[in-house]
């Protein structure tokens, strides 16, 4: 009983182990990512089209709440970019940003995000995240880089613009650009062209000038706030509000506050579907950065034990005040680099974020909303990677095509429509693949007991045996193409025997079963008996609950070169035998 709380909980297990070391490190690293948070956090509350405060809350609750439930030890759990832009699309639905409607619809979606991660962790379905593909999911993520950028530039700007694709925001930027504020544009570019410099030529500038790699680092991480207090110090001093550039305005303070999300089946009815898109995307995210933290560290996670601590996180998040979250990469690697031993780092930087919204928010008046949007370009430009693009054409066109398509959609239609679309065709990717698994005709390898494919090797065969190597599980989609295979290659009056070779079937469904009861009855009407060979242990246990081996014409083999001696004994012999010989011969010369 112990171990299962400890499995359900896992703080009970790196708790009984915690030391003062162990706190120290997490101390070091939860120091290190509040600081990045706290501008993040804001940023991505205003992507969202929510009060900046809200991030802060959304970064609270749910840190402490995956600290108890998760199993990664470096994860860190908050608002990220592109789950962001998911709640701004949904969200924006049913409610105009900036709404309390827009924050009520936020908070439902969190809780229902929340519930669903939660549901599919109690059944276990942690498995189905690997049916996104990653090329798809990289084409998603990089196209919602861009539109999250395109998003971006109407603060840049200072004018009003919207829409949740490419297209429409583009047209939008376009009819508003006339009416760009100046001041609001000199500012937000100079604090893009800051953050940029700080996040690809800082670091080797100071470390060139002789400063430890780690001051270099930590002043780097630091770049965003320091751009948060040099715009907002200007905005105090040049009183910039005068001037037309928007600010985040007064923002309560305090802890964040109890909130009840709403109950209303309308409103549940129409988020459901994109509920259900954030927690499969956010879990995809979040499972993919746990496991590469964690394979650093020789660490596993569990991935159905993340889907309850993400879930907790989410329904945290929505009896606070806040937003949908999951497990950013950026802060996660922040939070590993800087030794977060445990996840009470995360609960840390929860308790930095807390005092962050009791005292802080009365600075954030004067801060310029053009910075946070020079925040967010900063951050997404990173997350589009043009060079996989040329890796996935160069490796798979089927996967490029998948990958292209997933971009296309997302950037034409947006968020919604593209997650999904790459969900359709990871499924139908997988689907054709298996549809048509490769099979190969073999011949024994001359002078071994190995078997490989007739076209890729000089081998041994007999006219009268044609032996078949399936390298795919034999199951509905693909019955038929075994079917076809085997009347194509029986169909030579010289066969008398044909051989199903194996290894590579780990189950056999009720219409493969099926299709080679009908592949049997066929071959002996034509005279030709079937065999299996190298058929794993769990296929044979459901075979011998079937008639399928009672009415068999054939055997079924241990190894295929048990059928090739058993069906052609003078020539498999004789090959094994003669080569034997060459190779004495050749060892004595």
């Amino acid at each position: 009983m112990r171990r299962r709380a400890r499995d359900f909980l896992p703080i009970l297990d790196w708790g009984a182990r915690y030391s003062r070391a162990t706190l120290t490190a997490d101390l070091t690293a939860a120091l290190i990512v509040t600081i990045m948070l706290i501008p993040q956090s804001l940023a991505y509350a205003l992507l969202a089209g929510l009060p900046p405060e809200v991030g802060l809350y959304a970064s609270v609750a749910p840190l402490l709440l995956y600290g108890v439930f998760g199993t990664s030890r470096a994860l860190a759990v908050g608002p990220v970019a592109v789950i962001s832009l998911m709640t701004a699309a949904a969200a924006g639905q049913v409610a105009t940003a900036g709404t309390a409607e827009h924050w009520a619809a936020a908070l439902a979606l969190a809780l229902m995000s929340g519930l669903m991660l939660i549901a599919m962790g109690a059944l276990r379905l942690g498995f189905l995240a690997n049916f996104l593909s990653h090329p798809v999911i990289s084409g998603f993520v990089m196209a919602s880089g861009v539109i999250i950028a395109a998003s971006q530039l109407k603060h840049l700007m200072g004018v009003q613009a919207g829409g949740h694709d490419l297209a429409t925001l583009a047209a939008s930027l376009w009819r508003a650009a006339p009416e760009t504020n100046l001041s609001t544009l000199v500012l937000g570019l100079s604090a893009l062209a800051f953050l940029w410099i700080v996040r690809s030529r800082l670091r080797g500038w100071l470390l060139a000038l002789g400063l430890p790699a780690a001051v270099a680092t930590g002043v780097v991480r630091a770049g965003p706030v320091l751009a948060v207090l040099g715009t907002g110090a200007a905005a105090w001093a040049f009183d910039l509000s005068a001037r037309g550039v928007a600010l985040v305005g007064a923002t309560p303070g305090g802890l964040p506050p109890l909130t009840l999300p709403g109950f209303d089946p309308g409103l549940w009815s129409a988020l459901a579907l994109s509920a259900l898109l954030i927690s499969v995307v956010g879990f995809v995210e979040s499972v993919s950065v746990a496991q590469t933290l964690a394979a650093k560290k020789r660490e596993r996670i569990a991935p159905d034990q993340e889907l309850i601590g993400l879930g907790a996180a989410n329904v945290g998040a929505a009896f606070t005040g806040g937003m949908p979250v999951t497990g950013g990469f950026a802060r996660s690697a922040v939070n590993f680099d800087a030794g977060a031993a445990t996840p009470a780092a995360g609960m840390f930087t929860a308790g930095g974020i807390a005092l962050a919204t009791l005292f802080l928010t009365p600075w954030l008046a004067f801060l310029p909303v053009a910075t946070l949007a020079a925040t967010i370009i900063v951050a997404v430009l990173g997350l589009v990677d043009l060079g996989a693009l040329r890796r996935t054409w160069v490796y798979s066109k089927a996967d490029f095509s998948a990958q292209a398509a997933t971009i296309a959609t997302t950037l034409l239609f947006g968020v919604e429509t593209g997650i999904a679309t790459g969900v359709v065709l990871s499924i139908a990717l997988h689907l054709n693949r298996t549809a048509a698994p490769h099979a190969a005709i073999v011949g024994q390898v001359p002078g071994t007991e190995h078997f490989r494919n007739v076209r890729r090797h000089h081998v041994v065969t007999d006219p009268s045996i044609v032996t078949i190597r399936i390298d795919e599980s034999l199951y509905f989609p693909n019955a038929r193409f075994l079917e076809d295979i085997v009347h194509a290659e029986a169909a030579d009056p010289a066969v008398k025997h044909v051989v199903l070779m194996c290894p590579a079937v780990n189950f056999i469904d009720a219409s493969a079963l099926e299709s080679l009861e009908a592949i049997n009855q066929r071959l002996d009407a034509a005279g030709v008996r079937l065999h299996l060979s190298e058929v794993k242990g769990p296929v044979m246990d459901r075979l011998m609950r079937t008639h399928f081996l009672d009415a068999l014409t054939g055997q079924v083999f241990l190894t295929q070169f048990d059928a090739f001696r058993a069906l052609a004994p003078e020539l498999a012999q004789r090959t094994l035998a003669a080569d034997r010989r060459d190779t004495r011969r050749g060892a004595a010369a």
